[in-house]
């Protein structure tokens, strides 16, 4: 896996120690890049995680490369890039998907499209409204998918990981989302208004999937309450041992 600048989810999913991320925001020796690397650059090859990227679309090169020595080394491995829409912009998007394609390479480009590069909404520097369509240009399939549905991203995203491991080549996901805050900390968000950002947020993703849950599976709220009392402990301990 390769992710984004801002690449702590990709890294908490694939099963890292939140211990050793908060030490690397901490500056401290026990931090997965011993401080080195800070927020922007973690990373744990022993996970498969080749790092998050403080340059845009600098991870997309890299699965790329990764993804050649999977096909080389001949085993089913597959290696996955996470970006924004921004990133699609660069030559580094086009370079790496015209190569995947044309050596069949076991990569899977995942866009996380959230509709804005820093404080730019995408149909202000893009002509396309879909980043799946630029996969037709390099001849491998594009798929959108509901960002903010679990299951429908999981679904799609297991076809392109199956495709992939069969020799079938690279798929470029669109998963649709929305950047819920600004693009940092101070940011207001003036450029937005607050009724797109009160649709979006209605559709939020990990309350959409509590509903999903509770209304086909019966789970309820002590089971939701107990997750989310368990996530919070292991935060405050992992924040006690970077203190």
């Amino acid at each position: 896996i390769t992710s984004t600048h801002r690449g702590h989810g990709h890294m908490l999913a694939r099963g890292a120690d939140p211990r050793r991320m908060y030490a690397e925001l901490y500056a401290r020796n026990d931090g997965y890049n011993r401080a080195k690397g800070g927020s922007l650059h973690m990373i744990d090859t022993k996970l498969g995680f080749l790092g998050a990227n403080g340059i845009v679309g600098g991870g997309i090169p890299l699965a790329t490369g990764a993804g050649l020595q999977l096909k080389r080394s001949g085993t089913d491995g597959v290696a996955v890039s996470f970006f924004g829409d921004g990133a699609t912009n660069q030559g580094s998007f086009h370079e790496s998907l015209n190569l995947a394609s044309l050596w069949k390479l076991p990569v899977v480009y995942v866009c996380e499209n959230n509709l804005y590069g820093e404080f730019t909404r995408q149909d202000k520097h893009q002509p396309k409204a879909d980043v799946a369509v630029r996969a037709a240009s390099y001849a491998m399939p594009g798929v959108i998918a509901d960002g903010n549905n679990v299951t429908d991203v999981a679904r799609i995203a297991t076809a392109a990981v199956h495709r992939a491991r069969k020799g079938g080549g690279p798929t470029l996901i669109e998963a649709k989302t929305y950047r819920h805050r600004g693009h940092y900390e101070g940011d207001m968000g003036l450029y937005r208004s607050a009724e797109e950002v009160e649709l979006w947020m209605a559709r939020d993703p990990i309350t959409s999937l509590e509903t999903r849950l509770a209304r086909d599976y019966d789970v309820g709220a002590e089971e939701f309450d107990r997750i989310k009392s368990g996530i919070e402990r292991t935060l405050d301990e992992a924040a006690d041992f970077a203190d």
